[in-house]
């Protein structure tokens, strides 16, 4: 693959162009976690190119200042959007598929075989990245065909040196496919060598699998068959975001460790109401929920919870809350919100991590990462199964505490009492600060 190292300043210096995709869910996760990477190539003289189309991401890049190469399909169209009937509805009804589609006719030939049809019914544990990605419509072959072939032209059009990819499984087999050198930057629970997401405990049977689908679909592009979709994330390298301590993985995987991973805009300052909050001994508890509603996936990624669960137990407390929800409106369930606590769809998360006496969040990595990297303890309320993983093992490590979501009635539910009772434990329990800090210095 191509050296990273700083090109020499002569008429004769030759960059290389990196493409970094992801998998293109609508939170701020993965592609938080890949603009650090493309900032770093960028300084060294290399041209950085994203691919997402989802809304949130898009935004996160077009701030950040990167190109984004979105796959010109009318799948991603939708994805931009919104992935449903009304979605499809209005999609129709637009122009914006016409420049590619002499017809309607024709844009949807090319758009119904496409769709994820098939899908693994939503269930409470999500057991590994091959079951997640049953349930996300992978277990259709023409699904996945399309992905493939959409991320193919991509990879044709930029026709990059190295393709780094975040979790995106089509992206990982058009690289293969074109022949690019490939390197994936994943979670320890990504990785074939590990159980999956769900480490505790057993399924007592095994799981749907999107393997079927995916190795039709390798038959078709030259590619040799594949026993779990975790080997997709094995590249020519294999970095993994974390430490041994945080995502442990066995002496002889093969994977380069790189530490916390994390996205800020240079020049980024948190707003004065959020500067003036806590001064009079007042702690400072953040809450992320990430997407409140991904509107896919019968609710299984949905974090709502961690919303309307902080407010009902910290409302009236003797605490400023922010709660942020990553470029995404609040509930309206929710409004009004008590005296003490605010909302922002978007702070910056470092400075925010740094300036809070406590974070509460939903268990995503890049929370978890955030708190680690500020020295702050954490109280989890993960909401999906690889959430809950990166909570228990922050909870194993004595920088944080987890405290469930159950499901009851079809919804996800959470003790308030508990809730209350954990905040207040974290924020007077200095061992939990103390070992967050030094997890952090690890990092």
């Amino acid at each position: 693959m191509a050296r990273l190292s700083k090109p020499a300043t002569t008429a004769e210096a030759v960059t290389a162009t990196f493409l970094l995709t992801t998998l293109p869910t609508n939170d701020l996760g993965l592609q938080a976690r890949s603009l650090p990477i493309a900032r770093e190539l960028q300084a060294l003289g290399h041209r950085a190119v994203c691919s997402n189309p989802a809304p949130a991401p898009r935004r996160l890049i077009s701030d950040a200042g990167f190109e984004n190469l979105v796959p010109e399909h009318p799948l991603y169209d939708l994805m931009a959007g919104e992935l449903s009937l009304r979605g499809l509805a209005g999609y129709a009804r637009s122009d914006r598929w016409r420049r590619r589609h002499p017809g309607l006719g024709a844009m949807l030939r090319e758009l119904l075989p496409s769709l994820p049809l098939r899908r693994a019914p939503a269930t409470d544990d999500v057991w590994s990245m091959d079951h997640a990605a049953a349930i996300m419509g992978m277990l259709d072959t023409g699904f996945v065909r399309a992905n493939c072939r959409a991320l193919g032209e991509v990879i044709e059009r930029l026709d990059p040196d190295v393709v780094v990819d975040f979790w995106n499984p089509f992206a990982a087999m058009a690289a293969r496919a074109a022949g690019k050198p490939l390197v994936t930057v994943i979670q320890a629970d990504a990785h074939p060598r590990m159980q999956g997401f769900v480490w505790w405990k057993r399924p007592g049977q095994p799981p749907p699998s999107a393997v079927p689908s995916v190795n039709a679909v390798r038959g078709e592009l030259g590619l040799a068959p594949i026993s779990r979709l975790e080997e997709l994330s094995v590249g020519d390298l294999t970095l993994v975001v974390g430490a041994p301590e945080t995502d442990p993985l066995p002496p002889d995987a093969g994977v380069t460790y790189v530490g916390a991973t994390l996205w800020e805009r240079a020049g980024s300052t948190l707003p004065g109401w959020v500067e003036e909050l806590g001064r009079d001994g007042r702690p400072l508890v953040w809450v992320y929920s990430g997407n409140p509603h991904y509107g896919v996936s019968g609710g299984s990624l949905d974090s709502a919870v961690v919303l309307e669960a902080s407010v009902a137990a910290l409302a009236g407390a003797p605490m400023d809350v922010v709660l942020t929800t990553g470029h995404h409106e609040l509930p309206r369930n929710l409004l009004p919100l008590p005296p003490n606590v605010r909302h922002a769809p978007f702070l910056p998360g470092l400075a925010m991590a740094e300036r809070c006496d406590l974070l509460v969040h939903h268990g995503g990595y890049g929370s978890c990462q955030a708190g680690l990297h500020a020295g702050k303890p954490a109280v989890i309320l993960p909401t999906y199964s690889e959430r809950e993983s990166n909570a228990r093992r922050l909870a194993g490590l004595g920088a944080a505490l987890m405290v469930e979501v159950r499901r009851a009635g079809g919804r996800k539910v959470v003790d308030v009492p508990a809730l209350r009772a954990a905040v207040e434990q974290a924020l007077a329990d200095r061992s939990l600060r103390a070992r967050a800090g030094a997890l952090g210095e690890r990092l």
